[in-house]
């Protein structure tokens, strides 16, 4: 399918899709299950979701389980739960394509490489931008460096479990000027500003899971990561690589904080996932950088 470089993607919903979810129409050959990270909302993925789109993939963000409500309902989400809310929409998608990759954000990618490593016969390859096995990024306060260690206690402790971590300035953004239209300007619909104790328990459980299983992983897969990663250190990538069992590139993108997918570089994020999950033939070329993609 293609677009012209003025014409809005289609938006035509699959059924049971929320309200913050979103679906473009695009090729029927190839597919990306575009999946959002921890406390995050389907609204973040969409730059590059447009972007892939406009390179002639069909595009499906669903919402993870517990999330875009409050955080009483993330807090009552499992892992497990936020994996088995995509194999519904991996279905779906399946359904309309005949190839379907995972391409997701922090712990979203996470979560779409082990939906990918469960259901073999359904995902082609997987894409993690900016993996997160710890909170080690340069901007991360000590509380948050040694969480690993001691969130089993921080889960048991009454008073403690609904204890909240605010988000730090810069926000993972390098650019100013998106870290302003995002932060302060911008409505990203259904995305909370804290994260709840619970719900990094629940990452760490996540993490555990995939490292004893990232041996027996085989999917083809793309790591991107920022050599200033404010949240995750890029020793978390290259443990990924190192401890994958099957085909695993890793590169570095040198202007971008952790939101890569809509920091400075993104246009280049776009356009390395495409080449790694090789584009349809039918395909434009990019439209000009506009700040209001990130959100419209």
């Amino acid at each position: 399918m293609q677009l012209n470089a003025e014409e809005k993607p289609s938006v035509t919903p699959l059924p049971d899709t929320d309200e913050h979810s979103f679906y473009f129409e695009g090729s029927r050959e190839k597919g990306v299950l575009l999946i959002h990270g921890l406390t995050g909302a389907p609204a973040e993925m969409r730059f590059v979701g447009k972007s892939l789109n406009r390179m002639g993939f069909t595009v499906y963000a669903p919402t993870l389980a517990g999330h875009c409500q409050d955080i009483a309902a993330l807090e009552a989400s499992k892992y497990e739960d936020w994996i088995d809310s995509l194999r519904g929409p991996l279905n779906r998608l399946k359904a309309e394509v005949r190839q379907v990759y995972t391409v997701g954000i922090c712990v979203g990618g996470q979560v779409g490489l082990m939906l990918a490593h469960q259901e073999r016969s359904k995902v082609a390859k997987s894409v993690i931008y900016s993996p997160t096995m710890h909170y080690d990024g340069w901007n991360q306060g000590l509380l948050a460096r040694i969480g690993a260690h001691f969130i089993n206690p921080l889960k048991w402790v009454g008073p403690l479990q609904h204890l909240t971590f605010e988000e730090r300035s810069p926000f993972g953004i390098k650019d100013e000027r998106m870290r302003r239209f995002i932060i302060e300007g911008a409505s990203m619909k259904g995305i909370l500003h804290s994260m709840p104790v619970i719900a990094l328990y629940e990452n760490f459980r996540l993490n555990r899971a995939l490292k004893a299983a990232l041996p027996r992983i085989a999917v083809p897969t793309l790591l991107l990561h920022a050599s200033e990663d404010d949240v995750s250190h890029p020793r978390n990538a290259e443990k990924i690589k190192r401890l994958h069992g099957g085909e695993c590139e890793l590169h570095y993108l040198h202007d971008s904080y952790h939101m890569i997918h809509v920091d400075r570089e993104r246009e280049l994020v776009a356009q390395m996932t495409a080449d790694f999950l090789k584009a349809p033939a039918s395909r434009e070329a990019p439209a000009p950088q506009c700040y209001e993609a990130a959100c419209a």
